[in-house]
């Protein structure tokens, strides 16, 4: 017996997308990022200078911090301050290591790029919801620059998204909501550039093992899901 998934969705559709820009003041880009009912505010500051490693170099950084609110879930999770949750550090790097996959920090210059993706809502997906709407706002923030004068040229080499798949019944399904990635025998999260090539995949067996044919059935549907994603970037992106 297939899974039937609790939104009545099919196995390989995404749930409702949708970026809302500059959806706070202050930042240089503001993108609140929904799938589903996962909703993840990111926004991007853009200042002079670079990490003590890349000094003199004339190359640029991206780095990015990711925090989950109080009331994100069902039960209030205690806020973290000083000592970070290895999940919170993990995550962040992810982040970090998949945005500065689109970037050509040569032609970005002595600066840095300061990610923060904030979990209004937690429904699943967090951390790929968090890396495709980024994505979105280090582009249109890197528009200002350009508008602004103050860059050339466009240091993105690629679009960059991410999903998230997992085995149920022993069938893929695309784009896990909470119920669904707690059920999962497999879960798979995939980050992907527009040629398109994997940036980094993240999977394990929470039950059992998965065979190599399942996994290419995993990284066909997230690729293919990932596709759909490029295409509603693009439709918000300066």
């Amino acid at each position: 017996m297939s899974w039937q998934r609790p939104d009545g969705r099919k196995s390989n559709q995404l749930r409702p997308i949708s970026f809302e820009l500059d959806y706070t003041k202050f930042a240089t880009s503001s993108v609140l990022t929904k799938f589903g009912e996962t909703k993840v505010l990111c926004n991007v500051t853009i200042q002079p200078g670079v990490p003590k490693f890349l000094a003199d170099t004339g190359q640029g950084w991206l780095t990015a911090e990711y925090r989950m609110l109080p009331a994100a879930t069902s039960e209030r999770q205690q806020r973290e301050f000083m000592k970070l949750s290895g999940r919170t550090q993990e995550i962040q790097r992810l982040i970090g290591r998949s945005l500065r996959a689109a970037l050509d920090m040569n032609l970005l210059g002595e600066r840095t790029i300061i990610v923060d993706a904030d979990v209004l809502q937690a429904d699943a997906g967090t951390r790929t919801v968090s890396i495709t709407g980024g994505f979105v706002a280090v582009a249109n923030a890197i528009s200002k620059l350009i508008d602004q004068g103050k860059l050339e040229r466009s240091p993105i080499l690629h679009q960059v998204a991410a999903v998230s798949v997992g085995l149920l019944e022993k069938e893929p399904y695309l784009d896990l909501n909470y119920p669904e990635d707690v059920a999962a025998e497999i879960d798979f999260n995939v980050v992907m550039n527009d040629q398109p090539a994997l940036i980094e995949v993240q999977g394990t067996a929470e039950i059992g093992s998965f065979s190599r044919t399942q996994l290419n059935q995993i990284l066909d549907l997230a690729e293919a899901g990932i596709k759909k994603l490029f295409d509603a970037q693009r439709q918000v992106i300066s």
